[in-house]
């Protein structure tokens, strides 16, 4: 019988359990899923780590489950930091569901000048990773912009409700809540259809992009980054509309690699890179679009995809703290490190985890990164380098020992 998976559960065993649970042969899931049986087979018995994006998505797929099945959700509070970050992401969700548009608000609109400050404080804590303080904030922020857009503020607080809802979706994608991530996102499309403002409108689309591609949704956030591409080059010329299809184009591309069409996205990629040249490192709408977040993207593309030695070379050329978000340089250095661990660099890989958990320490606890950890130890228990520090590392983020 499967066992019950526990709160340290590896992904491979997941993958086991759903896969006995179905009464498959490795060969059968392997062959729906488009994977080799003995990588399937490795995969389960925690000999190749699970922290590859694009090849979850498809054995999720295979196993008729979503990928949060497989890589596991928030675990009960087990401390009070961990109750209260639980306790900030359910009423941002809930405050999200009442600012329905369609519906007036109960409370009278609040002075805009005030809410534009807060959106300011919260949109800096996301980009700083204090995701759980920017949660404590947002269900209050959200519901003031929605009362405020009933007022005489009405396109300013809609514009306001869409950077929120975005911002939102972010940090509560990673307090691991990607479903909620998308509901939440969902909201944007509402503020800007009211709105009718093409770049704000596009803002909205990639919102939702990004937060299906969270979901491993590949086909649909290509869908999504697609239309919102063709219909902002029309407004191309508007003021931060470059940057924003820069970074829509980027998405278009991530989600070409997750559905396998790799020289499909060198299009999108080499528009981008020229629209970059253009910018250069953009603040534009909060997205960092430039070209070292190109970069960043290419890093997290070729990490998951068939050569991860890509990955590291353009790591190598890119200066991380050229890009003004404490978030973004996380992703570099975690995409860098999974990329390393490919290679079987382990102790420069161990370095670049390290400097993530300094830079962000809750991000190390999404289930991509205690996989890769994981992986590490394992060959670290076989003669790999850096014990002492994986050691302390596997401990402060609950990789079991």
């Amino acid at each position: 019988m499967p066992r019950r998976p526990s709160g340290d559960t590896a992904i491979g065993q997941r993958i086991r359990d759903r896969r006995e649970l179905l009464q498959w042969s490795v060969r059968h899931a392997a062959d729906r899923a488009g994977v080799a049986p003995s990588t399937w087979s490795r995969i389960e018995h925690g000999h190749i780590s699970a922290d590859n994006r694009f090849t979850l998505a498809s054995i999720a797929e295979a196993l008729r489950c979503p990928v949060t099945d497989l890589t596991g959700l928030p675990q009960c509070p087990i401390d009070r930091e961990k109750a209260e970050t639980g306790g900030a992401v359910y009423e941002t969700v809930r405050a999200t569901i009442e600012a329905d548009l369609d519906y007036p608000p109960i409370a009278p609109p609040a002075p805009y000048a005030a809410l534009s400050r807060e959106l300011d404080l919260v949109c800096d804590l996301r980009a700083r990773c204090q995701y759980t303080a920017a949660a404590h904030r947002l269900p209050a922020l959200i519901r003031g912009l929605h009362s405020a857009a009933y007022g005489a503020d009405r396109e300013r607080a809609l514009r306001g409700l869409i950077l929120a809802a975005y911002t939102a979706s972010f940090v509560i994608r990673y307090t691991g809540h990607p479903g909620s991530a998308c509901l939440i996102a969902d909201r944007t499309r509402q503020a800007a259809e009211m709105l009718e403002h093409p770049v704000m409108s596009g803002l909205a689309a990639f919102s939702r992009a990004h937060a299906a591609a969270g979901m491993a949704l590949y086909p649909r956030t290509l869908q999504i980054a697609e239309r919102a591409v063709c219909e902002l080059r029309r407004h191309a010329r508007e003021p931060e509309a470059p940057e924003l299809l820069g970074q829509l184009l980027m998405t278009q591309a991530y989600a070409l690699y997750g559905i396998g069409r790799t020289d499909d996205a060198l299009e999108p990629v080499a528009e981008a890179r020229a629209i970059a040249e253009r910018t250069g490192e953009s603040p534009a709408l909060r997205l960092m679009f430039g070209p070292t977040n190109i970069n960043f993207w290419r890093i997290s593309m070729e990490a998951d995809g068939e050569d991860p030695s890509r990955a590291v070379d353009i790591a190598r050329r890119t200066r991380p703290h050229l890009v003004e978000s404490t978030s973004r340089q996380v992703a570099f250095y975690l995409d860098t490190g999974r990329a390393l661990v490919r290679l079987g660099q382990d102790a420069e890989a161990l370095r670049m985890l390290l400097t993530a958990e300094r830079l962000a320490p809750q991000r190390m606890r999404a289930p991509l990164v205690t996989e890769t950890v994981r992986g590490l130890l394992e060959r670290a228990r076989r003669g790999g380098t850096g014990w002492t520090e994986l050691r302390g590392l596997c401990e402060r983020i609950g990789v079991g020992s």
